[in-house]
């Protein structure tokens, strides 16, 4: 990574190596027709999660669904997609291993049922998948996890660290070589279990979770574009995650989870969960890292931690940001209804000058 400084601690450029998301929502049809451009626009590939309706989970699923996602590329983009396949309680160990035998599909997802968007589907009690988390650890298939528990009982800020504690510890003790990505994590508890834990386990951050806190949630009245799941934390969690992402540890790597939704389902009487951030998907991320002062640091964190978790080549190319403020439309085309990205109508102080498709 390359830094370029007009005058003493004012970065003005900055040089990556093209950057990975290995947490994205790109959904299907014409919603991914409209989306997927801006995440090629700045990573060489992406992790595509499989909550769609219905959702993948089988290898055959997942590979219809890449060629999908490849149709819907701008032409000339080399963006390459990684697949997941959707964990449900009768995934099969020979799912599993054809998963493995595919080369494109590289984890499988764990959605506690009713965790969040499209887990309807998703495992009730994580004992039923037995098979399943037995062949992928023998195999090195990674499970990325939503890590919430689905209780009534228990309060939703505190549902990651109860999840933690009562499903992913017992689960990594019976499964000890199971490799864990523990996805957008929000909390001060989930950075010290991810710390703690083995080589085998890491854990993703996304862009709305190092620079907002949950006041933003009410800031003004409701603002439903600012809610997703996880839900947005308190100030010393933000602090904490800011902390971890920037600190230089290989246990922790971008996944934006990216998560359109129109503004009709958004500003509604049951509102979707999800924030869409893939129209400044690093830029978001470099402004984070310099308000930590850890812009040195952005190109093993968004370039290089991902890509060695899950076994694969560091990207070939750059990508090149500089201080460039642009300002952020107030909702972008989404088939025909509108999307409201994040930071709708503000000002992004980042912006791709090079290497973007």
């Amino acid at each position: 990574m390359r830094l370029s400084q007009a005058k003493p601690n004012a970065v003005t450029r900055i040089t990556l190596t093209r950057p990975d998301d290995f947490h994205l929502h790109l959904r299907d049809g014409a919603a991914l027709a409209a989306v997927v451009a801006d995440s090629a626009a700045r990573f060489a590939r992406a992790l595509v999660m499989p909550n769609l309706k219905p959702p993948v989970v089988t290898t055959e699923q997942a590979i219809a669904y890449r060629e999908r996602i490849l149709a819907a590329l701008p032409a000339g983009s080399d963006f390459n997609p990684l697949m997941s396949l959707y964990l449900t309680e009768t995934t099969s160990a020979e799912e599993i291993a054809r998963a493995k035998e595919s080369g494109v599909v590289i984890a499988v997802k764990l959605y506690p049922a009713g965790a969040t968007t499209n887990s309807d589907a998703g495992v009730r009690d994580l004992l039923s998948a037995e098979a399943a988390l037995a062949a992928m650890a023998e195999l090195g298939l990674p499970l990325c996890v939503h890590g919430e528990v689905v209780d009534s009982a228990v309060d939703v800020f505190d549902r990651e660290a109860v999840f933690l504690q009562r499903v992913l510890a017992p689960a990594l003790e019976r499964h000890p070589n199971l490799r864990v990505v523990v996805e957008h994590i929000t909390t001060r508890e989930a950075v010290r279990f991810v710390a703690a834990a083995g080589s085998g386990v890491a854990a993703t951050v996304t862009p709305q979770h190092l620079l907002l806190n949950r006041n933003a949630l009410f800031s003004g009245g409701l603002r439903p574009h600012h809610y997703c799941l996880p839900v947005l934390k308190r100030e010393l969690h933000r602090e904490a995650l800011l902390l971890a992402a920037t600190q230089g540890s290989p246990k922790f790597f971008l996944g934006s989870d990216s998560a359109p939704h129109s503004r009709q389902a958004k500003e509604s009487a049951c509102g979707c969960a999800g924030i869409y951030s893939a129209h400044a998907g690093i830029e978001l991320y470099a402004e984070a890292f310099e308000l930590a002062g850890a812009l040195e640091r952005l190109d093993d964190f968004a370039s290089r931690f991902g890509a060695e978790f899950y076994g694969l080549p560091r990207n070939q190319g750059q990508l090149v940001l500089e201080r460039q403020p642009w300002s952020v439309p107030e909702a972008l085309a989404f088939g025909d209804e509108r999307l409201v990205p994040l930071r709708a109508g503000g000002e992004m102080p980042w912006r791709v000058v090079e290497g973007g498709q």
